[in-house]
């Protein structure tokens, strides 16, 4: 009734906060005149009812008339992640009981300004379900007023508050006419850093109503502004503010944050030496608190994650694939071994939305005492080698055919609200697998190490272990093998591709077409088979005139025991990747089975699009007994609310990537990274944001992205170099780097950022630097 910022006001009286006294013309009201209309014009024309005037001049008489502030007040306001900041008007000085009309007349018709519905839009708010109240409060004459957030906007700091003041009325300050002074607070309200502003514009009250703007010179120094600094507070603090008022603005902060349990965004006024609070709203895309120092084991995590989840995880993803995918079912082997806390709990969710990533510290258990043996008896017991042969890995192999077997679209609900929990269990094997088999993975490399060691040849550790055959090698081969078909029959220039290449390209995704495009921790991100462009446009990029470079090739091994260990290495490398292969082989599965719901919640009207049954959890659409299940008509509204939430962090960052990989001095370079793959190239940037854009590589650019996994390194073919904001010497994307035998900088942290399409660059394998080039 009373829209977002009626509600929060109300909340705030309750609470005894200081507020200018007031009414709220209902949301009923709105209704009343609006008549089913949706545009402006209609409400700057249409007459009141009298009843409703009459309402309208009661409670303004009882305010005492005079003057008074008109804001909008929408009733989706009050949705998480969406301010709605100068979506709807506000009228300022409003004085006499036609005024007072008018004003409340064109707020109900900014409701429909081309700005308001554009923003609704965007946040896939239907139109119709939109209603509008208006707050009428008594004006306030200050002397300074601003802004202030409960918490750092910038950083996400939650023992930081930010104030903003500016002479006069608020609304040069929240408009932006003005520079304003700035202060970072602590809680307690002690000052920890003072921006003096400028004071370009002054917004008084008007005599008769209405506003004024006065225009002053800007001046700049501490006590510069040339407007309002004569008011008494400005003398201890250099500023518009004393330390006491700034004090009394911090506790009312932590008060207001309290009472509504998260980070406020107020508007305040100082007037007659007394602070009134005019709104509070939550605070829209506010960073996640810093994460602090992270130990080895903590930044180890975040490197994997970060370099896993180029994007923000879905409910769905995290009800499912996040946690029985392959990071949370490492997390189980990690528990087996006595280690806590390694992956899971590192992703902390806000109103059902992932909004943080921060790894927990590892805690070792009483098991832990038994990993050693455990871990030696495994790596004795189980050869990575022969890991295809073993019964469970048959068995999972089968088990993942029948289920792909079943027709999704003729099952009935009950059935198929069953098949990803039957998904999630069939993968379950490989983390046993893994399990089993990783510790001879790490005994052979460390035999091969040692070997090398004692040779005085530590250094050919890298060589000796290129060219192993993996899964992924065989996916690139098979991709290249397709783009010569391409470039032999003109297939890509064809409007319908030939027969040849069609069927070529049918067997490609057959056997490939459930690897990951973006994430191998994202169900909701499409595999090869989902977005088969993906595949055409790395088509499309290796059939373009190859560079001349060859793959590196191992050294000959002229010792038959050194020639032993190697391949054992070799196979444990393989393993490493080729199980990570077989893993992703259900969650094609997976899903598809949740579109599937989704598609049948669609066609029931209950949901947009299938794809917005991403924005639900897993239990959530267990409990369905079906599309006619009463509990399902308030699907829409949980998808709007945690879309909306998606939407306000769409442009905040899971981690600062400064915790992850620190920035290091770059000297004369233009950023650095960790070396991950010899040597040094110079080419032209490209920067590639994810695989949509995988066509726009060209044969010796450089390669810049933010991440990267086994589905982007057939780009490396044609690549001059690659450099990445995440992972380190161990990732899949380094690896492939060096048995191409091209220069690799990971974990730059800002790489895509700093770099930009067409600047010369060389980088330095061995060093982590890029530098500019003529």
């Amino acid at each position: 009734m009373a829209g977002g910022k009626g509600a929060n006001l109300g909340e705030l009286v309750k609470n005894g906060f200081p507020v200018p006294d007031g009414f709220v013309i209902t949301t009923h009201a709105y209704e009343l005149v609006a008549q089913g209309s949706d545009t402006r014009e209609h409400f700057e024309r249409v007459e009141l009812p009298e009843e409703l005037r009459e309402a309208i001049t009661g409670a303004y008489a009882e305010l005492g008339g005079g003057p008074v502030a008109v804001r909008s007040s929408a009733t989706a306001e009050d949705l998480p992640g969406a301010a709605f900041a100068g979506q709807q008007d506000t009228y300022l000085n409003v004085v006499g009981e036609e005024a007072l009309f008018d004003a409340v007349r064109r707020c109900w018709g900014s409701l429909w300004t081309d700005r308001a519905v554009s923003y609704r839009a965007r946040l896939r708010l239907d139109d119709s379900e939109v209603r509008i109240a208006v707050v009428v409060q008594r004006m306030v004459e200050p002397d300074v007023a601003g802004v202030m957030f409960t918490a750092n906007p910038v950083n996400g700091d939650r023992g930081q508050l930010i104030v903003d003041a500016g002479s006069g009325l608020g609304e040069a300050v929240v408009s932006g006419l003005v520079t304003p002074d700035h202060y970072v607070l602590r809680p307690s309200g002690e000052v920890v850093e003072f921006t003096p502003g400028r004071g370009e514009v002054v917004v008084r009250s008007a005599a008769g109503g209405g506003v004024v703007h006065e225009h002053h010179e800007s001046v700049g120094g501490a006590a510069g502004g040339g407007v309002g600094r004569e008011h008494p507070d400005s003398q201890s603090s250099g500023g518009l503010l004393s330390g006491e008022t700034l004090r009394e603005l911090a506790g009312l902060g932590r008060r207001v944050a309290g009472a509504f349990g998260r980070p406020q965004d107020i508007e305040w006024a100082y007037a007659a030496g007394r602070l009134h609070l005019l709104q509070a709203r939550p605070m829209t895309a506010l960073p996640p608190p810093p994460v602090g120092p992270l130990n080895t084991f903590q930044r180890r995590v975040a490197m994997i994650l970060t370099e896993y989840l180029p994007e923000r995880p879905y409910p769905i993803d995290m009800s499912t694939w996040v946690s029985d995918g392959p990071a949370g079912l490492m997390a189980k082997v990690f528990s087996e071994y006595g280690v806590e806390n390694m992956i899971d709990g590192a992703l902390h969710e806000e109103d059902g939305v992932v909004y943080r990533l921060a790894p927990a510290k590892p805690r070792l258990t009483v098991r832990a005492l038994a990993t050693p043996f455990k871990l030696l008896a495994r790596a004795l017991r189980y050869d990575p080698a022969r890991w295809t042969e073993d019964p469970r890995f048959q068995a999972y192999l089968k088990d993942v055919e029948e289920l792909r077997s079943r027709d999704l679209a003729a099952m009935p609900w009950e059935e198929l609200r069953r098949v990803p929990r039957q998904a999630l269990a069939v993968a379950r094997p490989v983390a046993d697998l893994r399990a089993a088999y990783l510790p001879g993975v790490g005994l052979a490399l460390l035999r091969l190490m040692v070997a090398l060691a004692l040779r005085g040849r530590r250094g050919m550790m890298g060589e000796l272990l290129l060219g192993a055959r993996t899964r992924t090698s065989d996916a690139n081969r098979a991709l290249e093998r397709l783009a010569e078909t391409a470039r032999r029959t003109g297939a890509l220039e064809a409007d319908e591709p030939p027969k040849e290449f069609a069927e070529e390209l049918e067997a490609f995704l057959a056997e490939y077409g459930h690897r990951e495009t973006a994430s191998p921790l994202l169900i909701t991100a499409p595999t090869w088979a989902d977005a088969p462009e993906v595949v055409l446009d790395l088509v499309r990029v290796l059939a373009a005139a190859p560079p001349e470079r060859k793959e590196q090739e191992r050294p000959p091994l002229r010792s038959p025991g050194l020639a032993r260990r190697v391949a054992a290495a070799q196979a444990g490398i393989t393993f490493r990747e080729d199980s990570h292969f077989s893993f992703m082989l259900p969650a094609p599965i997976l899903r598809r089975s949740l579109l599937e719901m989704g598609r049948r919640l669609a066609a029931a009207r209950l949901l947009d699009a299938p794809e917005d049954v991403f924005h639900l959890r897993l239990e959530e659409l267990e409990r369905l007994r079906g599309t006619d299940d009463p509990a399902a008509a308030r699907l829409r509204e949980v998808v709007r609310k945690r879309a909306a939430k998606r939407e306000e962090l769409s442009g905040v960052r899971l981690i600062d990537p400064a915790a992850v990989h620190p920035v290091a001095d770059a000297g004369t370079a233009l950023l650095t990274g960790v070396p991950a793959g010899g040597g040094t190239a110079t080419g032209p940037v490209k920067v590639i944001a994810n695989p949509a854009e995988f066509g726009r590589l060209e044969p010796g650019d450089v390669l810049v992205c933010p991440y990267t996994n086994p589905s982007w390194t057939p780009l490396f073919q044609r690549a001059a170099a690659v450099v990445v904001d995440t992972g380190g010497a161990a990732s899949h994307a380094a690896i492939v780097a060096r048995e191409y035998g091209i220069p690799a900088v990971m974990g730059t942290g800002n790489g895509t950022s700093v770099l930009e399409d067409g600047k010369i660059v060389t980088v330095n394998g061995d060093t982590g630097a890029i530098t500019a080039a003529p």
